[in-house]
């Protein structure tokens, strides 16, 4: 398959938009981060930080009750809704009017980091996927969840955009990983066009499908292989979408940021040493390199 790529570079960064003069924080988007179980809250929290850190006007976690203190403390600009594991057994129409009420808030969807593959995580997967009708990234939990049961993929629409590592690529299509790494863009592009999704395959140059186009990244460090990185993704793509960018570039834009802070989240803290929060402290200094470079 010969597949016509853009690469992205820093020109890209044009495409930021200045924040608007009078603007409030309903002008910038609702991002609903549906994230962490018990013992994962950090996943929550480092998607839920990435998207404010990226220009989201308001977060709102979705999350097991145990996670409510720890999110209210790490991140008190969130909004926090919580639900008990036990509501999937006991009061399963509660627990789905309550995902009914957060979904009809949001303008843009971060499902799966930390979720856990537990039963009611299963039913808090196939509900989303049937009820989301804005964008929605897919990652981690969810995507392991679709790779255990295929038949969640009849819920797939033009609004989902899935951030599968090299791992969950392969348990999704079942084909060996060393297959798919010998040709990322073919098998990115084959299951984007197979489901009509976006499809951003993780590894050192990172393929985005998407609907009009298909990217390649180059930015990036080997340093970013660390837990929590793909939450950060997740966060940063929401954000993009919240600066009112469309959607093909909105996807790729967020992959190029991800990795460019990571280049300086190398640089500062060395290869082997970052972790995922030295990522979402360097965000703002690349946001801020387009006016520094003269993009804008």
């Amino acid at each position: 398959m010969e597949i016509d790529m853009r690469i992205l570079d820093e020109t890209a960064l044009k495409y930021i938009p200045d924040r608007i003069e009078d603007a409030n924080k309903g002008s910038y988007g609702h991002v609903l981060v549906i994230a962490g179980s018990n013992g994962m809250s950090g996943a929550a929290f480092l998607s839920s930080m990435a998207a404010y850190r990226s220009g989201a006007g308001l977060v709102r976690i979705l999350t097991v009750s145990k996670n409510r203190t720890i999110l209210q403390t790490l991140l008190p600009e969130a909004i926090i809704t919580t639900y008990d594991e036990r509501e999937a057994f006991e009061s399963k129409d509660c627990l789905l009017s309550k995902i009914k009420q957060c979904l009809d808030w949001a303008s843009v969807v971060v499902l799966g980091p930390g979720l856990s593959t537990e039963y009611y995580s299963k039913i808090i997967v196939e509900y989303v996927l049937s009820e989301c009708y804005v964008p929605m990234i897919i990652d981690a939990d969810a995507l392991n969840i679709i790779a255990y049961d295929n038949s969640l993929t009849k819920y797939y629409t033009d609004n989902i955009i899935i951030t599968p590592h090299i791992g969950e690529m392969s348990r999704l299509i079942n084909i060996p990983i060393e297959d798919i790494l010998a040709d990322t863009q073919k098998y990115a592009k084959e299951y984007a066009n197979k489901y009509g999704i976006t499809v951003v395959l993780k590894s050192h140059k990172s393929v985005i499908a998407a609907k009009e186009d298909t990217f390649i990244n180059e930015s990036g460090t080997p340093a970013m292989a660390k837990a929590g990185s793909g939450d950060v993704l997740c966060g940063i793509i929401a954000g993009m979408f919240c600066l009112g960018i469309e959607d093909d570039l909105a996807v790729a834009l967020g992959v190029y940021i991800h990795g460019l802070a990571g280049n300086l989240a190398g640089q500062k803290q060395g290869e082997h040493s970052i972790i995922a929060r030295d990522i979402l402290d360097n965000i703002g200094e690349v946001l801020n390199r387009r006016k520094r470079n003269g993009l804008i």
